[in-house]
Order: C-alpha cells, then structure tokens, then sequence
C-alpha cells in the first residue's frame, strides 16, 4: 500500500472517531479543501471546519472505501450518516473525494456530491423544490460558512 493511501485511510479512520486533531495532522499546513457546502477553505479554515464537524457530530456514522493513491494525487468514495442539526433530518451523503499530496500530507481535498440531493435531505420540502436553485444554494454555503466563523471565534475566545 502505498503510504498515500495510508494517508487517506488515516484520515477518514479518525474522521470515523471523530478525532479532528488527526484528521488535521494529515493536512498540509496550506491544504485547501472545497466541496459543494462550504465552497473553498484554505489553511486554518480548512481545519477548523473539521473541527466543528466532529464536535457538532451527534450520530454521525462514516463509511470510505476505494482509497486509492500515488505520489501526487489520490481518491476515495465516502459516506456520512448524520442528522442535520438545524431541521433534525436525516441526512445520507455519498461524496466522493480527490487529493493532492505535498511533504507527505494533503494539500487539496475536493469532495464532490449532489448539493440538491443534499438540500432535499437535510431541508425537506425546501431542499426539494428549491435546493436545486442558486439562490438556495448561495444562502447554504453562507450560513455554512456563518457557522464556521462563529465556531472559530469561540474557539480562540
């Protein structure tokens, strides 16, 4: 195995035991992750989203297969069981992810999903007829992204 796919497999394990502080050993200390909720972090916000992820997760149940990777760029398949906080929905997101790596650590991680499939989980009826809009959408990744900044200000206060 290479030891990129070890990587991978480190990380997603320790997303499994929600121990963020080791799913964030894995980042580059410049990694920029993006995906179809919280758009494009770099650095610090890239961490600390997973962070609040793992201290919000209630019944959060993570599942990865297809790890796969080289010296430059790897890829996985993952699923999250949750409960979205805001509605109390049920929540089954299929992503898959893609990764560079720099210096023996991730420096891009892009997880690719079906936001509208999303919205109508996590929204109900909301997510179902308008989820597919970009007003809806724009309106998800800005309070996703309220939510990070609030977590990372009580973090540092």
């Amino acid at each position: 195995m290479h030891p990129n796919e070890q990587l991978i497999q480190k990380f997603y394990s320790s997303f499994q035991a929600r121990d963020a502080a080791a799913m964030t050993a894995c980042y580059h200390p410049d990694a920029v992750f993006s995906d179809p909720v919280f758009g494009r972090l770099q650095g610090t916000r890239a961490t600390a989203m997973w962070h609040m992820l793992c201290a919000r997760a209630k019944n959060l149940h993570i599942i990865f297969n297809n790890v796969q990777a080289n010296a430059d760029n790897g890829a996985a398949h993952w699923e999250d069981h949750y409960t979205f906080g805001q509605t109390h929905r049920s929540v089954h997101n299929v992503i898959d992810a893609a990764f560079v790596f720099r210096d023996n650590r991730i420096i891009q991680h892009i997880d690719t999903f079906d936001l509208w499939q999303w919205a109508r989980m996590a929204l109900g009826p909301v997510g179902l007829f308008l989820g597919w809009t970009p007003t809806l959408q724009t309106a998800i990744r800005k309070d996703a992204r309220q939510s990070l900044e609030v977590f990372m200000q009580k973090q540092r206060g």
